[in-house]
């Protein structure tokens, strides 16, 4: 409720936090869509183009192009990223804030991820976009990527709670995400195919809950299936993610009485 009453404070900061990361630039905002393009391409080029990376196979028995299935684990895994090292920051960004007796803190976490989430909202533009071009066009099962974004906004904010609070009294905190990022991307089924495993090792891989989000995604755009078929994935994603959320909820809220003393 709390939180509600605060939307419009939420969103006018997010704006401006948004705005003043890319202020002083010639392009502004346009760096933080030029990288992950970037790196798209970059991918697309090695894994496809020299070693001749093809997508799965589609509902039609043909192969998904490796771009469309590239891209569409990249999106989601891009807002996880920049969320995440932006959300465990909050508190040290705005510390100004949190010294103020009068301010909500428990908002600037949420500030930061739906700051991330302005460039998610192009990235996912561009993704439809590679899909038209494909072949692969908008259908009643595309909208399931609200769906899959907004758990993914939940399981990224229960993180951010955690480390947010965290690395107030460890600062090294902040590194050690960096390298547990650089590790989760080659974890999380992104430029491989899961169903390429024994049955085995695909439920150990399921652990991580990202699998779903970008399973998710390809779902909405190519493979036509709805979010609730995967009843078990459906069922263990929200529980790890309510899970997380809990536990950074009494985290932040232990710690929270001692960070206008530390900073």
């Amino acid at each position: 409720m709390e939180l509600f009453q605060s939307r419009r404070l939420i969103w006018k900061l997010a704006k401006n936090d948004f705005k003043r990361r890319y202020a002083g630039s010639y392009l502004g905002a346009a760096w933080a869509m030029v990288q992950p393009v970037v790196t798209v391409v970059m991918y697309w080029i090695i894994f496809e183009k020299i070693f001749g990376g093809v997508g799965p196979r589609g509902e039609n028995g043909v192969n998904v192009p490796f771009v469309l299935f590239l891209t569409a684990g990249l999106v989601p895994w891009f807002f996880f990223s920049e969320a995440w090292n932006q959300g465990t920051n909050a508190l040290l960004d705005y510390n100004y804030l949190v010294k103020k007796v009068v301010f909500n803190i428990n908002i600037l976490p949420i500030i930061k991820v739906v700051a991330a989430t302005f460039i998610h909202v192009f990235f996912i533009g561009i993704l439809l976009v590679v899909a038209i071009l494909y072949g692969y066009y908008p259908s009643i099962y595309t909208l399931q990527i609200v769906y899959y974004s907004f758990g993914l906004f939940v399981l990224v904010l229960a993180l951010c709670y955690t480390t947010c609070a965290l690395v107030v009294f460890f600062k090294d905190l902040t590194q050690i995400i960096s390298i547990v990022l650089q590790l989760g991307m080659w974890a999380t089924p992104i430029m491989w195919n899961i169903d390429q495993f024994d049955n085995g090792w695909i439920k150990l891989l399921k652990l991580n809950p990202l699998v779903y989000i970008v399973n998710g995604y390809r779902s909405a755009i190519y493979e036509h299936q709805w979010f609730w078929e995967d009843l078990f994935g459906t069922l263990y994603f929200w529980g790890i993610t309510i899970a997380l959320f809990a536990f950074g909820a009494f985290v932040f809220k232990r710690l929270k009485v001692h960070f206008a003393d530390v900073m």
